[in-house]
């Protein structure tokens, strides 16, 4: 994976405040929280023995501007150090996360929603997908962005759609009262930068899914922002959506990073409101798709995904990792013509926005990737080799 780590940092970066996790070779042989200062990142695991707990301060920004750590050199060489892909490098980057659920939010854009209602209709056939895509922007255009979810408008589409015979349980969560909130993917085993991301083997359809995902603490409070790409498998969720589980849920399957960047004066919610989010898929076979989507046709607002996820209904003792939904669905023809997209294994992924740097990945099989061996049980006997309370 040929990269400039100076690209994958946030443009901003001697103002940002940037919080992740690296795997560190023998004696530690386990992850440590780092935050990043002045392009230097600092193992600050001795006061902040997981992310968890450092999303948890009152004081978030300001303590990981100021706690004391452990140098580990320029970020740019670990960043470098993590893009070969090598699971047993270290240093190297993982997921910026880890014992906090890991959830995601669905058709939370206008694209999304349509592409999801041709799945279903499809049946997970691809070769049916363009045919269905032009008869559905012939009957209800493709511009449902406009529409407030659960509103009087939403209310008659959702009806008229309904005397035609073309509602969907996915326009039900698209433009209805209630969002499609489900767990992507467990506590720890979510890749980071430079990992490889995993396709279930039977799965000839599919596609990456870039999202920004919020950090939530345990208070239901966003404290900062990452990217991620949720990996989807349309077939198998087109077959039926009680797939979900296995559409979504597999081993490499959800990939988030680089870093968090922490909320403060200098990056806000209203940023991650503004931001656009470019897409750039490059295959061994030669085929390039580039796209940018904007985060400011999201139909609920992210703090609204935040309440329907955690409140008096539903409590995250440990926080939890958002995904906002995809505002992108790839549907460029690669190996005929309508086609569509679909993946070729040793494609190379990257998701980008200039606040937050980029998340770059490579396509495998979920069955052929590092085995995820090292969970919440295996993280607190290693920090209690190092002595470090929890």
């Amino acid at each position: 994976m040929h990269i400039d780590p100076a690209s994958c940092l946030p443009s901003d970066l001697d103002r940002a405040v940037l919080v992740g996790r690296v795997w560190r070779g023998a004696p530690i042989d386990g992850p440590s929280v780092v935050v990043v200062r002045g392009g230097e990142a600092f193992d600050i695991t001795a006061s902040a023995p997981t992310t968890s707990d450092l999303f948890d301060r009152d004081d978030v920004a300001a303590f990981a501007r100021g706690a004391q750590g452990e140098s580990l050199g320029p970020v740019q060489a670990l960043l470098d150090a993590s893009a070969t892909g090598e699971p047993g490098a270290s240093p190297r980057l993982l997921a910026p996360c880890d014992v906090q659920a890991i959830k995601a939010c669905g058709v939370t854009f206008a694209v999304s929603l349509l592409e999801r209602v041709i799945e279903e209709q499809a049946g997970g056939d691809p070769a049916r997908a363009a045919e269905i895509r032009a008869s559905l922007h012939e009957l209800i255009g493709s511009d449902l962005a406009q529409i407030k979810p659960g509103s009087m408008a939403a209310l008659r589409l959702k009806d008229e759609l309904k005397r035609r015979g073309a509602w969907s349980q996915y326009m039900e969560v698209g433009i209805g009262e209630d969002a499609e909130v489900f767990t992507k993917s467990q506590p720890m085993s979510a890749v980071g930068f430079g990992a490889d991301v995993g396709l279930y083997p039977s799965s000839a359809w599919n596609n990456p899914e870039p999202e920004i995902v919020l950090a939530v603490n345990s208070a239901g409070q966003a404290v900062g922002a990452t990217l991620g790409n949720d990996v989807n498998l349309r077939d198998i969720e087109g077959r039926s959506a009680l797939l979900l589980g296995k559409a979504k849920d597999n081993n490499g399957s959800c990939a988030i990073g680089p870093f968090v960047r922490l909320f403060d004066g200098d990056f806000t919610l209203d940023a991650v409101r503004a931001a656009s989010v470019s897409l750039r898929i490059a295959g061994e076979d030669g085929f390039v798709l580039e796209g940018v989507s904007h985060m400011r046709e999201i139909s609920r607002d992210p703090l609204d995904l935040v309440a329907q996820t955690c409140g008096a209904h539903h409590q995250y003792p440990d926080g939890f990792m958002l995904f906002l939904g995809t505002m992108f669905s790839p549907i460029k023809d690669r190996d005929a013509q309508g086609g569509g997209f679909t993946h070729h294994l040793g494609d190379v992924v990257t998701i980008a926005t200039p606040a937050l740097g980029a998340l770059v990945n490579t396509v495998r099989l979920s069955t052929e990737i590092a085995p995820w061996r090292f969970g919440v049980r295996a993280l607190y006997r290693n920090l209690l080799k190092r002595g470090i309370a929890m």
